[in-house]
């Protein structure tokens, strides 16, 4: 009985990723801008502006959202320091990190990263790359980060490390291309976040409020691993049963609704 359950919802997983690739495939033939949500526009303005806040962004880094009527494009800015990142700057992309529109604007050189990790993880509707400062250390460590804070949860047992020179050999580090995005994205698999090695991370989430949380007390975890650490003893982690139970109950909108009180202007 349990094997049969089991083929059963194989199947449905599969069945359900084929007709998602072929809805994107066929979406991504129309080439013409999709209606946009003003409101779903100022919330990616919002998460830029709060992840420079909350100490996640500077200059460097980016966050998209994919798009909510047309899941084979994405909204994510020109190339700009977060916090200057208005409406305006918006641009709609398709699954290949092509603008929808043509623009003379500069692009990130690491969209790509956003396209092959939407390519594959349809549960993924938004995506924040950062060089988040206290998470640096454990993607060039052997020591793990895990999930020691239940805010932090959904990093379970550990994060994956994704490592440039084993996809491009000895590169600028940076993910210039699909080729690339694609190898971070399978080391990413089915995780929440994946650690860049020497680079940053690139977490992913079910809306912008999930992905900026997330990636809020990524950093704050990987601060605090390294305070106990510093400490020394034994440092309890989280139990597995008990990540899975926080990661399904958290969706950080109360902390998303007070953070984009203090970014955006009345």
């Amino acid at each position: 009985m349990r094997s049969n359950q089991f083929r059963r919802g194989t199947l449905a997983v599969l069945l359900s990723t084929v007709l998602f690739s072929m809805s994107v495939a066929s979406l991504s033939a129309q080439q013409e801008p999709s209606s946009v949500d003003p409101e779903l526009i100022a919330d990616l303005v919002a998460a830029n502006h709060i992840l420079v806040a909350e100490g996640v962004l500077d200059g460097y880094g980016h966050v998209s959202v994919r798009h909510n009527r047309n899941p084979s494009h994405f909204f994510l800015a020109s190339s700009l320091a977060p916090q200057l990142v208005t409406a305006n700057d918006i641009l709609e992309f398709d699954l290949d990190s092509t603008p929808v529109e043509s623009t003379t604007r500069a692009l990130y050189s690491e969209r790509f990263i956003h396209s092959e990790i939407y390519k594959v993880r349809p549960d993924v509707k938004a995506i924040v790359h950062n060089h988040s400062p206290s998470v640096i250390p454990f993607g060039v460590s052997s020591v793990p980060l895990k999930a020691l804070y239940h805010m932090a949860a959904f990093i379970g047992e550990g994060l994956p490390v994704f490592d440039i020179r084993n996809a491009g050999g000895l590169t600028d580090m940076l993910v210039r291309n699909s080729e690339l995005a694609a190898a971070l994205a399978r080391s990413l698999g089915n995780q929440g976040a994946v650690l860049m090695r020497g680079h940053g991370a690139a977490v992913v989430g079910s809306s912008l409020p999930v992905v900026v949380g997330r990636s809020v007390y990524l950093e704050i975890n990987a601060r605090l691993q390294a305070q106990a650490m510093t400490i020394g003893g034994t440092i309890t982690y989280l139990h597995p049963e008990e990540a899975r139970k926080a990661t399904d109950l958290d969706d950080y909108k109360r902390a998303w609704d007070l953070w984009k009180r203090k970014v955006v202007k009345k």
